[in-house]
């Protein structure tokens, strides 16, 4: 397995606000794709920061006219960005693995770690990103073993029921567009209220987002 970790700095719905109210975001984003030159794409954000900062870094996020589909728990939301010029993440593809979340700081940087078996694919995805955007910079490019990727380590610090409702909110679409069910609904299959279900999703969600200050180490 090529692992590269790569920082960038583009016109994004994430990092400009994280720049203009002084937070820091972490997300991850599900199921992009692309519709008569249209890129959607489905993503969780957990926002940190001064709770006045967040509350501001919300409000303003929620009127961007990219921004469909916008939910929110606590300080974490999904939202639905749709847009037509090119962003970063149109250049993901099924050779491409996005092994942790994306982590934007304050000063509207993001770092990036993505992985492939071939390293070949890993180099032609920073060649395209650095076509279309100036501000882009690899940290390193290095082979690792499987076991060192992210994802075998996201689901062990989960609580039974933390573990159980995320697993619930993927096997049901919950993270689909359109979404193929609703909390209500799946709070009622585990036999909980919605807002505790909710509170179990939420706090599964933040663990599996990393620690977001270990990702600016190279």
């Amino acid at each position: 397995m090529w692992t590269t970790k790569i920082k960038l700095k583009h016109d994004c719905i994430i990092g400009t606000r994280c720049k203009k109210f002084g937070v820091i975001d972490a997300g991850i984003s599900f199921n992009i794709f692309q519709e008569k030159g249209v890129t959607y794409s489905p993503q969780i954000h957990t926002v940190y920061g001064e709770p006045a900062a967040i509350n501001n870094f919300i409000k303003d996020i929620k009127k961007d006219k990219r921004i469909e589909n916008f939910e929110i728990a606590g300080d974490s939301f999904f939202c639905l960005e749709v847009r037509k010029e090119h962003v970063p993440s149109t250049f993901k593809t099924d050779k491409l693995i996005f092994v942790k979340p994306v982590f934007v700081d304050r000063e509207g940087y993001e770092t990036w770690e993505v992985a492939s078996w071939n390293k070949f694919n890993l180099t032609e995805f920073i060649k395209n990103l650095k076509k279309d955007f100036e501000d882009v910079k690899v940290l390193n490019i290095q082979q690792t073993k499987l076991t060192d990727v992210y994802y075998p380590h996201l689901m062990p610090d989960l609580t039974p029921s933390q573990k159980r409702a995320i697993g619930l909110a993927i096997e049901n679409g919950y993270y689909d567009f359109p979404k193929k069910t609703n909390m209500k609904k799946l709070a009622r299959i585990v036999g909980v209220s919605a807002p505790t279900f909710c509170e179990h999703l939420s706090k599964a969600e933040k663990k599996i987002i990393p620690n977001v200050l270990s990702s600016t180490s190279t």
